[in-house]
């Protein structure tokens, strides 16, 4: 029987193991998720930097129990970077040898698999099973829409070609999450190869819930002001309006201070966890720190 569908039957499975690893999902995240693992069909997850995004992708490799081989893009990202390279030096020092011995050289010998550097996505492709890797492409948006055209046969084939070699397809097709701070749009015809999921700000008592999951050790009233102030600064115009971990990182920082509820004294010195341009703490300042505190 094949193991991922006796793993998660159904949504509730799923996110059962989720919480189990430390990943609270709301419904419609866990739906997503659940057709991208079943399916399988590359899902594309799209919200505001700190949402939990890139955790959502790890968490699903713990409970699969398989390699996250996570991609971090950036602009100007190619081939070498994500797919393969060739090993010049090891290239070259064959031919010395080859030299030295009067063997003989040739182009296909130069280019066979003894000389291949893998990169995640031909790791993802080549992961030997029995279940799928998990392959995170992270921030997608900040490379360009080259390297999005890259990724097509990626997406609809799980497999690559390398013109030296041929095309390359997977055994056991990764698990493949891309995600994106929206920073630039994304070209429709990688959103047609993708399901797709937003995910939102969590409100209260969600986020309340995911942080105490994350500092089990913090006290119970510290985070719920740490929840109930952070959506305050999400409601100023902030350059960077803080997230889940964002709230996971003040937490760690009050209770490491011994800080056991907020007032303004504790949101003075624990700002920098939570605000980090300068801009945002002036707005801060601006509103009052017993206004962040929830005095």
């Amino acid at each position: 029987m094949d193991p991922v569908p006796e793993l998660l039957p159904d949504i509730d499975a799923l996110t059962e193991r989720l919480r189990d690893v430390g990943y609270l999902a709301d419904p419609g995240l866990a739906t997503a998720l659940f057709c991208a693992v079943r399916l399988p069909q590359p899902l594309l997850l799209e919200g505001e930097a700190g949402v939990g995004k890139t955790q959502a992708a790890k968490a699903l490799a713990e409970l699969l129990q398989t390699p996250l081989i996570r991609l971090q893009c950036f602009e100007g990202i190619d081939a070498a970077e994500a797919l393969y390279e060739w090993n010049y030096p090891r290239q070259l020092l064959g031919i010395r040898v080859a030299e030295a011995t009067g063997a003989s050289t040739d182009e296909s010998s130069l280019f066979s698999r003894d000389y291949l550097i893998e990169r995640p996505l031909l790791a993802a492709i080549e992961h030997a099973g029995p279940r799928p890797a998990v392959l995170l492409i992270d921030e997608v948006d900040r490379a360009d829409e080259e390297f999005e055209a890259f990724l097509f046969e990626l997406l609809a084939e799980a497999s690559v070609t390398i013109p030296e070699i041929g095309t390359l397809r997977a055994t056991h097709p990764p698990v493949v999450i891309l995600t994106s701070n929206r920073t630039r749009d994304l070209h429709d015809a990688l959103k047609r190869r993708c399901l797709y999921h937003w995910i939102d700000y969590p409100d209260l008592e969600h986020a309340t819930r995911i942080v105490r999951m994350q500092v089990p050790d913090a006290d119970p009233r510290l985070v719920t002001d740490v929840a109930s102030a952070v959506q305050r600064l999400r409601s100023l115009d902030v350059q960077k309006p803080p997230g889940v971990a964002e709230a996971i990182d003040w937490v760690h920082a009050a209770t490491l201070l011994g800080i056991r509820q907020l007032d303004s004294d504790a949101v003075r010195r624990t700002l920098g966890s939570v605000l980090k341009y300068r801009e945002d703490h002036d707005l801060a300042m601006t509103a009052g720190l017993s206004w962040v505190a929830g005095d």
